[in-house]
């Protein structure tokens, strides 16, 4: 399971790294484009919840565009728990109601 929850995450970063965080730190012109064609301010930077935002404004599509932060979001915290045994166990323990 560790190395399952290790190959999500590389590939979560392999993603995220180039589509989405580098062009806003780096301040590309497509990525303020971008924000300022949504009215967000163009110092904002949007991770996972703020791309539901972003999008939800924007009047992207449900599935597809606007629940993809979530999507991603979901896969983060899959990889986590497939990785951290002991975060698994909290996250079970209290899904499932079990006291330790």
């Amino acid at each position: 399971m560790k190395k399952a929850g290790w190959i999500l995450t590389a590939l979560l970063l392999l993603f995220l790294l180039p589509a989405s965080v580098a062009p806003k730190l780096m301040g590309a012109q497509a990525a303020v484009d971008s924000l300022t064609a949504i009215g967000w301010p163009t110092g904002y930077l949007t991770l996972l919840g703020g791309t539901v935002a972003s999008h939800l404004r924007a009047g992207s599509p449900l599935a597809s565009h606007t629940l993809f932060g979530v999507y991603l979001g979901v896969v983060l915290w899959l990889s986590l728990l497939l990785r951290d045994a002991k975060f698994r166990s909290f996250v079970l323990d209290n899904l499932l109601g079990r006291t330790q």
